[in-house]
């Protein structure tokens, strides 16, 4: 069967994206069906997508899929016909400490990703989708929603009343909020934006720092949590903020070091890290069982994500480069 897909010519860019058909196997035993629905825009995305790392060979882009099962394989008893499934980032990794390295096994990237209509995968490329969520929205968990979810929940344990940085209105940014507010946690929202800040303070942000105003927004965190910093931090903007987060901890905190929107390399301060011996974690994203666990919370706390803008699957380009304007509040999405 013919379905219609997005192809990503070898090195990538956005003169490299083409509308084609890729097919679509029958599942084989351990294998579902899945009619996809929507994708969500991410960073990673965007750097296989623009060139800025392309392929190394025609791929199909996008790690984030949604969509509805519509034939498992033999002995597949964990999925059925009709249920509503979002991908997993690693397929490969199931449970437990970090077992894969770069993005060889990652759809979108080392593997043909989820810009299509039909694909048949492993049982282990998908997980349940939460309930009474559209398509839309379930296909911003995959990276970002988990990203988030992991940062907090799995490298460290948030419990109430803890305090937690997040920083911008990006995907990751806007679920660790999210996911902070439903643990309990006291939260301190950053952006360049008044606008954008006053969006976070209702979803829930207790305190809002604009860092284009206030330049040491470390100092001020940590005045804000009464002196002894910040629990919490999810880093996100990389070498050009790392040391302000490293000043908004407390003693012992716990930054997880997951985007480089302001550069590949740069500057710690080592000295900083040693004496309030902080706990500084990379982090790409998580495995299928913390996605399952995600999932469940969600299904309890009856959260939603906030979706900036749908693109059809065509204009995925177009999509891209609203991304690079930054005017988006959240995530945004295509849909087919």
């Amino acid at each position: 069967m013919q379905n219609k897909a997005i192809i990503l010519q070898a090195g990538g860019g956005y003169d490299k994206v083409t509308v084609g058909t890729r097919d679509a196997k029958d599942p084989k035993a351990g294998e579902i069906t899945v009619r996809l629905h929507a994708n969500s825009l991410n960073y990673h995305d965007f750097a296989v997508v623009s060139g800025m790392w392309g392929p190394v060979e025609p791929r199909i882009p996008m790690a984030d899929g949604a969509g509805v099962v519509t034939a498992v394989g033999e002995d597949v008893t964990d999925f059925a016909v009709g249920d509503h499934v979002v991908s997993t980032f690693f397929p490969t990794w199931l449970e437990g400490e970090p077992l894969v390295e770069g993005f060889a096994t990652v759809p979108g990237d080392g593997v043909d990703g989820y810009a299509r209509e039909i694909v048949t995968a492993s049982t282990d490329a998908f997980t349940k989708a939460p309930k009474g969520w559209s398509h839309v929205e379930a296909s911003t968990l995959t990276t970002a929603g988990l990203t988030a979810w992991r940062a907090l929940m799995s490298d460290d344990s948030l419990k109430p009343g803890d305090t937690v940085l997040v920083q911008g209105t990006g995907g990751v940014s806007i679920f660790a909020l999210q996911f902070a507010k439903m643990a309990g946690a006291t939260v301190i929202a950053t952006s360049s934006s008044d606008e954008k800040l006053e969006k976070l303070k209702l979803l829930g942000a207790d305190h809002l720092i604009n860092y284009r105003k206030t330049a040491n927004w470390g100092e001020l965190a940590r005045e804000i949590s009464g002196g002894r910093g910040v629990d919490h931090i999810v880093e996100v903007g990389g070498p050009a903020t790392l040391d302000q987060s490293m000043e908004a901890a407390r003693v012992g905190a716990h930054i997880s070091v997951i985007g480089i929107l302001t550069g590949l390399g740069g500057e710690v301060s080592i000295v900083t890290a040693l004496i309030k011996q902080l706990r500084l974690q990379g982090l790409i994203v998580g495995n299928r069982t913390q996605q399952q666990d995600m999932v469940k919370a969600i299904d309890a706390n009856k959260m939603h994500p906030m979706i900036d803008r749908v693109f059809p699957l065509e204009s995925i380009v177009e999509a891209f480069q609203y991304q690079e304007t930054n005017k988006h509040f959240g995530k945004i999405c295509l849909e087919m």
